[in-house]
């Protein structure tokens, strides 16, 4: 079974957008699956309205920060694997067969890249100069040989998950979950990437804030490097 979680901060616009397409991906695979949509702790909008709409589960997170929601999410799947992707748009369904498809032939990850060959992003100069720099840092640090880990578009095995214990408060929990798989199933862990091309989101604003975003992710650099030492 497939858990399809995706984490809102005031999305009900593009959610509106983005279930259709979603459901159309899911439906195409073949297998049960279940649409999760993590919300703020207070609701900001009429996202529980839009999940109602399309038969999502609506839940609220209870602990800060993106990491909360990540951390809600995996509480409360029911899958074997779970999908995630952002939920304003940015991430296209499209990809979600490729990914799948790879997953299934024994990968513990595969994640949705814009740095593989063949893919694309439409982020700013800036961001994307940024990105690879913090890209090439977590490489490093984490062991993950694959390029792009500061997405969310990722399929996982659910099972692992539930086993590990995520701490990050912020978009850093994208690399901790990784470190903390690998060093969960050892030399045998396999991350697999599939090209996607990063949209702008479809509407809303962007929620993410330059400063902390910088911050927490030099806080995570040196407290994954004691993770991996320790092993």
């Amino acid at each position: 079974m497939i858990s399809a979680v995706l984490l809102a901060y005031k999305e009900e616009e593009s959610l509106s957008l983005l279930f259709p397409r979603l459901i159309e991906k899911l439906d195409s695979l073949g297998e049960e699956y279940e649409m999760i949509v993590v919300d703020t702790a207070q609701p900001l909008d009429n996202t529980k309205g839009v999940c109602d709409k399309y038969g999502a589960v609506y839940v609220n997170q209870e602990e800060p920060g993106f990491g909360g929601a990540y951390r809600k999410g995996i509480s409360v799947m029911k899958g074997d694997k779970m999908l995630v992707l952002d939920s304003d748009g940015s991430h296209d369904p499209v990809y979600i067969p490729d990914i799948y498809n790879k997953y299934i032939t024994g990968y513990d990850v595969v994640i949705g890249s814009r740095y593989t060959k063949g893919g694309k992003t439409q982020d700013a100069v800036s961001s994307r100069i940024m990105s690879h720099i913090l890209n090439g840092v977590f490489r490093i640090v984490t062991g993950v040989k694959a390029k792009d880990l500061s997405t969310n578009f990722r399929i996982y095995r659910a099972d692992v998950l539930r086993q590990i214990k995520l701490t990050s408060t912020n978009y850093d929990v994208l690399e901790e979950v990784l470190l903390l798989m690998k060093l969960k199933i050892g030399k045998d862990f396999k991350v697999g990437e599939i090209p996607i091309t990063f949209n702008k989101r479809i509407a809303g604003e962007s929620k993410r804030r330059l400063i902390p975003f910088i911050i927490s992710y030099i806080k995570t650099m040196f407290r994954l490097i004691g993770i991996r030492i320790r092993g």
